[in-house]
């Protein structure tokens, strides 16, 4: 399988299909944002709630949604995605169309709404705002039948008409058995047109989009191979999505423009449960989740569940500060920074409101290789090169190898695949007196910004 993914593609380069929106490429910018699991399950012990839970057990009493938004933006997070509506139906919002709510619980005597809280609060320190919502709902009395339907669109446009902007919506798409004994059959085109017509801005995410597609597990991984393209046609969220290793690679030559998101969580479960305090994943686990989700072109979605006080545990903000600190140290000094390319079928270029130098690959034919060289004044140890592609045309970069020399003596080769947004190659420490990075057979002509080097604490590389 992977020879045949280092395989360049024949005959002469092609036109990359689909194109990514303004908002698509802005998400992309994102790169790392959190999840938050809150609801009954997290007062219950449960992970998936029956839909039958007293709404008083929901009854956070030092509910801080400041302390959530202070914590993500020192720890980096850009944004904020939170379970409005997790399967038990329950939400965290006085919705007029559901009786299993905040209302009805003794949480600030019914007056409560964590929406209205978490929506302000990221307005006040600078977060995107982001909501997780499940078609399923085991406790609705419409759910398996056609009315359902027009309940959860009316549930949506409450939450876009009262707690907007919303920057990306989440559908889950499970899919649950109805009080009939039929499972519900979602309008998933009236959902989007209901979306777009309330907020066209906003990304949509579910397994096959339509603008975010699910990284095909729950393990933050996105493929090696990962492209931003995937072919939708006869597929649905949920069960009926494609194969999870097309999800997590994407489709080289798919129609429609749909980048990966790889959620998991920083425990084992995504609720909050206290005998799990002792196994937050550690700095180090994120560090190398963050490699193989945002450093293979996708954005990671860490999920940090609030316990039942409606905080973030002190093991949870502990070890995403640390995961903050080992991304500054690792990725502070550019070793390329002030250092030249010697350009081969390559034309550098400046292009955006930012000035960033980039390069235009395969001008003179192309099916001949472009080379990208940087010499350094003295021999220099490396163990990571970063690599960004313009997306604003599409993803075109399918196949390309960095060499590492001294002299003549070459002492390092490593092959890759695709680049999308942001590529991180890590390797064991190599001492090298210069580093070529080569393409061949691109589909069309790619545009890539200056390429980075660091050296990386071995400890974190896998190396």
């Amino acid at each position: 399988m992977i020879v045949a993914l280092l395989t360049p593609f024949a005959g002469k380069a092609q036109q990359s299909p689909g194109l990514p929106t303004g908002s698509q490429l802005a998400w992309q910018d994102m790169e790392y944002y959190l999840f938050m699991h809150f609801g009954p399950n997290t007062f219950t012990d449960k992970e998936w709630g029956l839909g039958d839970e007293p709404e008083d057990v929901f009854n956070p009493t030092d509910l801080d949604c400041e302390q959530w938004c202070r914590i993500a933006r020192e720890a980096g997070a850009k944004g904020i995605i939170i379970t409005a509506k997790h399967h038990d139906g329950f939400c965290l919002w006085p919705s007029k169309y559901s009786a299993h709510t905040v209302r009805e619980s003794k949480w600030k005597n019914g007056k409560g709404d964590v929406l209205k809280e978490l929506s302000e609060a990221c307005k006040k320190f600078g977060l995107k705002f982001g909501v997780y919502i499940s078609p399923w709902d085991r406790n609705h009395p419409k759910y398996g039948t056609p009315e359902y339907n027009d309940v959860f669109v009316n549930m949506m446009k409450e939450i876009f008409q009262n707690y907007g902007p919303i920057w990306e919506l989440w559908w889950d798409g499970a899919n649950g058995e109805g009080p009939n004994g039929k499972k519900q059959v979602y309008d998933w085109k009236r959902f989007e047109n209901t979306v777009r017509e309330l907020s066209p801005s906003t990304v949509i995410f579910s397994d096959v989009g339509p603008d975010i597609r699910w990284c095909g597990n729950e393990k933050g991984i996105a493929g090696e191979t990962n492209w931003n393209y995937l072919n939708t046609a006869g597929f649905t969220p949920g069960a009926g999505a494609p194969p999870t290793d097309t999800l997590n690679r994407g489709n080289v030559h798919g129609k429609n423009w749909i980048p990966a998101e790889c959620d998991v969580s920083i425990r084992p479960g995504w609720f909050w449960h206290e005998n799990e305090n002792s196994k937050v994943k550690t700095p180090e686990q994120l560090f190398d989740l963050y490699l193989k989700s945002v450093g293979r072109g996708a954005n990671l979605l860490l999920n940090v569940p609030p316990d039942r006080n409606g905080l973030i545990s002190p093991e949870d903000s502990a070890s995403l500060m640390g995961f903050k600190k080992l991304r500054e140290e690792s990725f502070a000094g550019d070793l390329l920074k002030n250092i030249s390319a010697r350009l081969d079928n390559v034309v550098a270029e400046r292009r955006g409101l930012d000035y960033r130098t980039g390069y235009r690959l395969g001008d003179k034919n192309a099916d001949d290789m472009s080379f990208i060289t940087f010499e350094f004044h003295s021999p220099q140890k490396v163990n990571c090169i970063v690599l960004k592609e313009r997306l604003e045309d599409g993803q075109k970069i399918n196949l390309g190898r960095i060499v590492l020399k001294n002299g003549e003596k070459t002492v390092f080769t490593k092959s890759f695949t695709t680049i999308g947004h942001k590529r991180i190659l890590v390797f064991p420490v190599k001492e090298a007196a210069s580093i070529t990075i080569s393409f061949q057979n691109a589909l069309g002509y790619p545009v890539i910004y200056k390429p980075e080097a660091y050296l990386v604490d071995e400890r974190l590389t896998g190396n």
